[in-house]
């Protein structure tokens, strides 16, 4: 008798354990990195929250892959909502030559979306991935229901894109030059950078691949050539008629905050969020703050 109770003491304990593990919610770290075929580009992606509502398609910076997202705020966002994180063809894991162009870049992440048979997405494009965001929701007005910009800039808002990078990639005092790229040079903002990369390091197996030179080259043409071709009607700007939350620091060395306040004014119906003591990295410095703004905008 004495074993019998010990064999179903044993089984109970290994069934709490695997409902433990089976409950557990996936997350950006623990999501497994999925594969679909759009458009030629054989693109890699991850999925993580709630198959409720209206999904979120994340739009990546410059150079940046599926891991470079911050943890905090995907996870954050995935609380209410789908939330699909992918990288765009030739970057990452996804197959392909990396387009140095805007245009090229808005029409392979359209090829992804619609091969993920969604009929309307919203979407959070963040730097270079602002711009494509700008891009779909004026020409796809169809698919595109909300839009969230984060330090980003619009059609000839210009960009310090080269001086910065050279300059942070120089300096000695920090390994990661998004800790220059990303934050000011304040207690608290080095202290929230560190804590940044802490988190998009949480991963450790099943990474992205780093992007290389070529990486580099063609998106730093195509976030250059938009954001330093003048747009003198605002006819892409004046394009887009969904709601748009616009998110920046108070001081974005790369992509001018002028740029984010100048949008402000000329989209038909935008919001403003400028976070203080804050550069090109505001949504992840203000990470719980950022979350609640943009889960409240998606949900009204």
């Amino acid at each position: 008798m004495k074993k019998l109770i010990a064999v179903f003491t044993l089984l109970a304990s290994a069934f709490a354990v695997e409902s433990a593990v089976a409950a557990a919610p996936v997350t950006l770290e623990t999501a497994p990195t999925k594969f679909i075929d759009a458009g030629g580009t054989h693109f890699a992606y991850r999925t993580i929250g709630t198959k409720t509502g209206v999904p979120i398609v994340l739009l990546q910076h410059f150079t940046g892959t599926i891991d470079y997202w911050d943890p905090a705020v995907v996870n954050g966002l995935a609380k209410e909502r789908e939330v699909i994180i992918f990288d765009n063809t030739g970057v990452g894991a996804s197959s392909g030559k990396v387009p140095d162009n805007v245009e090229q870049m808005s029409t392979d992440a359209l090829a992804f979306i619609k091969a993920l048979g969604f009929q309307k997405v919203d979407l959070l494009g963040y730097s270079l991935g602002g711009m494509i965001a700008q891009n779909l929701a004026a020409q796809h007005p169809e698919l595109v229901r909300k839009v969230i910009l984060a330090n980003t800039a619009h059609q000839g808002g210009g960009n310090d894109l080269m001086k910065v990078l050279n300059d942070a990639m120089s300096q000695k005092t920090y390994p990661d030059p998004r800790m220059v790229l990303f934050f000011t040079e304040s207690k608290s903002s080095i202290e929230a950078g560190q804590a940044f990369l802490k988190r998009t390091h949480a991963r450790q197996k099943d990474r992205d691949p780093e992007a290389g030179p070529d990486v580099a080259n063609a998106q730093a043409k195509a976030l250059i050539v938009f954001s330093t071709t003048q747009d003198s009607s605002n006819k892409l700007l004046s394009a887009i008629t969904q709601p748009v939350l616009i998110v920046t620091g108070s001081n974005d060395t790369m992509l001018p905050t002028d740029s984010s306040y100048a949008m402000f004014r000329i989209l038909k119906n935008a919001q403003l969020v400028m976070y203080p003591d804050s550069n090109h990295g505001a949504i992840f410095q203000y990470h719980n703050q950022f979350v609640t703004e943009a889960n409240n905008f998606l949900n009204r």
